[in-house]
């Protein structure tokens, strides 16, 4: 991964590299494992051998990723009870909606809480402390692109990248196969070879494909990779799967639209942009104008016409 950061200096994506890593913590969405079993009670990640996950880092996940209900993570965050304070994870989620809300005070708080509470697993459970460090540091650095600017902020981040990436190693060094950790990393190297020409997505893709878990989010994943390859076929097999393990995440019901409409398929997208719609009070608004927006599109309309009645029932 060090190759990767050194390639990063002279590359442009570095704020799309920071802003994608966010949004999958946000939910902006892999197995050998049977696609239908559940994980054990207190760890969504892992169905034996558990880490000590809160009670409310579960929920929230849970609400998230595999319902896409945003207004019910919120009140489980907010409602949270003490013991979550003491799982990096938690704060890491606290972090995703601070960076939604574009609240970056509250984004440099939770970074930091993220990383603190990491550091203090490291005799406990040093898989998830070194996991958490670095999506800790990556916060920091997600901060300082969006308070500093591309121009100020770009060289801090990739330096902070590079730690990133050292405590990412020293994770994998543990259990590569951690599902937990395949997630994470696995997402963060698709979304390198995605933009880097010389990278290779099937090493990333055979990782979310073979040790992550869960289900819905880890093919989430990978058919975000295939579309962003263009490879919109396979792209489709992949939201397939995620929606057999969450058939009513609109998360998901909004990414096969998207892809259907990237093979031509406009007339059957829309019945997947208005399932997904049906699950607006649910979505984030900006989420809820975007689906609104690409829903219109798809039957033909101007752009500039699907904004303004995008914005007109969702907000500018």
């Amino acid at each position: 991964m060090a190759n990767l950061a050194t390639a990063l200096i002279q590359n442009i994506f570095v704020h799309k590299i920071f802003r994608r890593i966010v949004c999958l913590l946000v939910g902006m969405g892999l197995t050998l494992l049977p696609l239908i079993r559940p994980a054990l009670a207190g760890d969504p990640f892992r169905v034996e051998d558990p880490h000590n996950i809160s009670e409310t880092s579960e929920q929230v996940f849970y609400a998230m990723f595999r319902d896409g209900n945003y207004a019910q993570a919120r009140e489980y965050l907010e409602e949270a009870d003490a013991n979550a304070e003491d799982d990096p994870l938690f704060h890491a989620l606290g972090a995703a909606f601070a960076y939604l809300d574009e609240d970056w005070s509250a984004l440099r708080t939770k970074a930091s809480l993220t990383e603190e509470t990491a550091a203090e697993l490291a005799g406990r459970d040093p898989l998830r402390s070194n996991l958490y460090e670095a999506v800790g540091i990556f916060l920091r650095g997600a901060y300082i692109l969006q308070t500093d600017g591309i121009a100020q902020g770009t060289p801090r981040a990739l330096g902070m990248l590079q730690q990133v990436f050292d405590r990412m190693d020293a994770a994998e060094a543990i259990d590569p196969q951690d599902p937990e950790l395949s997630l994470l990393k696995g997402y963060m190297d698709l979304l390198l070879a995605v933009n880097l020409p010389f990278a290779n997505p099937e090493t990333a893709i055979d990782q979310l494909k073979s040790y992550g878990y869960p289900t819905y989010v880890a093919y989430r994943g990978i058919a975000l990779g295939y579309r962003d390859l263009d490879r919109n076929p396979e792209a489709l097999e992949a939201v397939e799967v995620a929606l057999e393990a969450a058939p009513q995440n609109p998360d998901l019901l909004y990414l096969k639209a998207q892809i259907l409409r990237r093979l031509d398929r406009d007339e059957e997208s829309l019945d997947f942009f208005n399932e997904a719609l049906t699950y607006a009070d649910q979505l984030p608004a900006s989420t809820n104008r975007q689906i609104a927006l690409e829903q219109c599109r798809a039957t033909g309309e101007e752009r500039s016409v699907c904004k303004e009645r995008a914005d007109a029932q969702y907000g500018s």
